[in-house]
């Protein structure tokens, strides 16, 4: 069984990235990356992996859904008390990762986290679909529950409650990552991979390669 899954592998060759062909600016080479993605149409292009920190400085990461960027930070949107919620509360060290296997390549982000503002978050929560904005409400997100009928009843009180014209739950909102590192990898042959790291250095970005 082992030696069947130690078998699995593919070899990169698709593009390179060197040093001169990177922006000096990691948000630029992002959008950059970013733009490519879009063109190759790549399947929820904008997943990525969100990893924080417990009170108990125990790791956990899942997949949430980047909702804009810009060279403040990138936006994410969830419940304020749910796992990753309570993480950020206490310790607001996050990190990133994109992976678009269709170009062979991963960008790595690690920063810290902060609540946007309430108005950003009131006017991104009602351009939702109202099934969304109802889920919000419906769902005590990362909580064990009974079974699936407890959020069946949620939503359906929910419905009747607010009709079309549902507010924003104070317990939800979006969070910007405020980057201080990026990583971008380009998959190459033999596992020869490039990777270019950006680190925050006096207002500055500092451009490296690593080993792969």
């Amino acid at each position: 069984m082992f030696s069947s899954i130690a078998d699995i592998r593919k070899d990169y060759s698709l593009q390179t990235l060197t040093e001169a062909d990177v922006a000096s600016n990691p948000f630029t080479q992002f959008t950059k990356w970013w733009n490519e993605a879009i063109e190759s149409k790549i399947e929820e292009v904008n997943a990525f992996t969100l990893a924080t920190i417990s009170k108990e400085n125990k790791p956990s990461a899942r997949i949430v859904l980047l909702k804009g960027y810009n060279e403040n930070g990138f936006v994410f949107f969830t419940n304020y008390n749910s796992n990753k919620g309570n993480n950020l509360a206490v310790n607001p060290n996050a990190a990133m990762l994109f992976f678009w296997k269709e170009l062979e390549r991963q960008v790595r982000i690690e920063g810290t986290a902060e609540k946007i503002s309430e108005k950003e978050s009131e006017e991104y929560f009602h351009s939702r679909p109202i099934g969304s904005q109802i889920g919000a409400w419906a769902s005590p997100q990362s909580k064990v529950i009974a079974n699936r009928s407890i959020l069946e009843a949620n939503e359906t009180q929910y419905k009747q409650q607010f009709g079309e014209n549902v507010p924003k739950p104070p317990h939800w909102g979006g969070y910007i990552i405020k980057p201080v590192l990026f990583e971008f990898w380009q998959g190459r042959s033999s596992r020869l991979h490039d990777r270019i790291q950006y680190t925050s250095e006096n207002n500055n970005w500092k451009i490296e390669r690593l080993a792969p």
